[in-house]
């Protein structure tokens, strides 16, 4: 076997099989329903892997583990998105627990902040989506906002709304104009994670996507959920950042 069907094959080759793997953490679900079964279940909206497929990656879903793989998860992709879902962790980030913050997902907090710290050790293109760009925020020191009025349309219903971009940033150079946007949340992020600066907000000042300008890969946050709408915008473009980190990565030294 050559060495780049070894690669590919073993999950190592990333882009060199034509389309980058992008890996999306998922969700952990007790007592999930399909068909006949009932069971516990690592599960994610059809939207993320759909999105990535129409931006021409490869999902992969990268499901709960311990801590410590983390590093040898990032290893295997070519970029990283953290997926939304239940509410951070107040203690994450050193709050009281406010009582309209949902329970705690201990699992999923532990498993995606060991991601992201391993995605900026490695340089490796990274976004968070809502719960994803609030988890970025806490794992650089930044704090949340636990809860905003306005902003969740109804339980179970996701809402749009318009933001603005913040020009000269990387969100405002892949969408250059106010767009509307598809969202479901009730947090937001409040005090800024080290290095972070906002590249887009709401009509109320609410900071609606962060990106990290220091770092030396693609990090970008959202918090609205791309894959609930058409824009492929920003997705593409972690794509793209996708294929030339693996092409960095696994292009052999000259000599």
């Amino acid at each position: 076997m050559t060495t780049t069907a070894r690669a590919t094959a073993s999950g190592t080759g990333g882009a060199a099989g034509g389309r980058p793997l992008i890996g999306v953490s998922t969700y952990l679900e007790p007592g999930a329903r399909w068909g006949v079964w009932e069971l516990d279940a690592a599960l994610l909206p059809a939207g993320y892997p759909r999105l990535v497929q129409r931006a021409g990656g490869l999902a992969a879903m990268l499901p709960p583990d311990a801590p410590a793989h983390a590093a040898a998860a990032v290893a295997r992709v070519d970029a990283l998105v953290i997926a939304g879902g239940p509410d951070v962790d107040p203690v994450r980030y050193g709050a009281q627990r406010d009582p309209r913050t949902g329970p705690p997902a201990p699992e999923r907090d532990a498993w995606e902040l060991a991601l992201i710290d391993a995605a900026l050790a490695a340089g490796l293109p990274l976004l968070g989506v809502c719960r994803g760009m609030q988890l970025l925020n806490v794992a650089l020191g930044g704090t949340l906002t636990q809860h905003l009025d306005g902003h969740l349309e109804a339980v179970g219903v996701v809402g749009r709304h318009p933001v603005e971009p913040v020009p000269g940033t990387l969100y405002a150079a892949l969408v250059p104009e106010r767009a509307s946007v598809p969202a479901y949340h009730h947090q937001a992020v409040d005090g800024l994670g080290a290095g972070l600066v906002a590249s887009a907000h709401a009509a109320d000042g609410t900071v609606e996507a962060v990106e990290l300008p220091s770092s030396d890969g693609w990090v970008l946050g959202v918090q609205w959920h791309p894959e609930m709408g058409e824009d492929v915008r920003v997705m593409r473009a972690l794509v793209t950042a996708a294929a030339s980190c693996s092409a960095a990565r696994h292009t052999p030294p000259t000599r």
